[in-house]
């Protein structure tokens, strides 16, 4: 049976930043589809609505659903928003998830500190692009260093984006999650901060932690988060054929090692 990879992005990035898997997966021949949320990349002219992006990640789900096996997979924000997606009480037909950099509650003083930063770079004369690039040409490595913002940043998405987050009832919504569950952080990611929370309401659910990495865990290390991709598809290959799941991480674990 066909499984279809959709990836969803995170804030003001856009489907671009998957570049790298959706390469590697092209060369497994697995299929893949990368959306734009609303606001974002294609579609910047368009407002921001959590209900927009619920509906993006709903229509790519349903299509790829319809060709066979769903693996979701969503990067930061496109993480949270896929999270309620996947745990929200009429059950999607999404049969594996991989979460990214977005195990963190956000609400309260963290969401507003976030907010208060994202203003005042977005107040600065070129809104924090040089800034961002000096950042990114320091810690990306080459092969994906354009990725990131080849689709273009979404400033003016990203307070509304950040802000609209709040209404998401995560908690909820983790613990309807009944599909092989991966949350995946860098070691240095400053959304790790309910990971081992976040992990313990999914039944089954993985936690793994990528050394050295920080938040862009997938254009940081991109082999090794490729090979993250592999071992969530030869899960769910093991699952259909009833192969132990302990035989697949011990075949994958040299594929995963930093």
């Amino acid at each position: 049976m066909t499984t279809t990879v959709v990836m969803v992005h995170g804030i003001r990035t856009s489907a671009t930043m998957w570049r790298a898997q959706l390469a590697h997966l092209q060369e497994r021949g697995v299929p893949a589809v990368a959306v734009d949320l609303p606001g974002h990349g294609t579609r910047m002219t368009e407002t921001f609505t959590m209900s927009g992006a619920l509906a993006t990640i709903d229509d790519a789900v349903q299509a790829a659903a319809a060709e066979g096996r769903v693996l979701l997979v969503g990067h930061s924000m496109g993480g949270l928003v896929s999270t309620a997606y996947v745990g929200s009480e009429d059950r999607p037909p999404v049969d594996a998830f991989i979460a990214a950099s977005c195990t963190a509650i956000p609400r309260g003083v963290g969401l507003a500190t976030y907010r208060t930063l994202a203003r005042g770079f977005d107040r600065l004369p070129d809104r924090g692009f040089r800034i961002a690039e000096w950042v990114l040409d320091r810690t990306l490595p080459p092969e994906t260093r354009a990725d990131f913002g080849a689709g273009g940043y979404a400033y003016d998405a990203q307070d509304v984006a950040l802000r609209s987050l709040s209404v998401l009832d995560l908690l909820a919504a983790l613990r309807r999650i009944a599909v092989p569950t991966w949350f995946i952080n860098g070691q240095f990611d400053q959304l790790r901060v309910n990971e081992r929370l976040f992990a313990s309401l999914v039944p089954n659910a993985e936690l793994i932690v990528v050394p050295r990495t920080s938040h862009l865990v997938t254009a940081m290390r991109p082999r090794v988060f490729n090979a993250l991709l592999d071992l969530a598809l030869a899960t769910m290959d093991a699952e259909a054929s009833d192969v132990p799941a302990s035989d697949v991480r011990a075949a994958a674990g040299s594929a995963t090692a930093p």
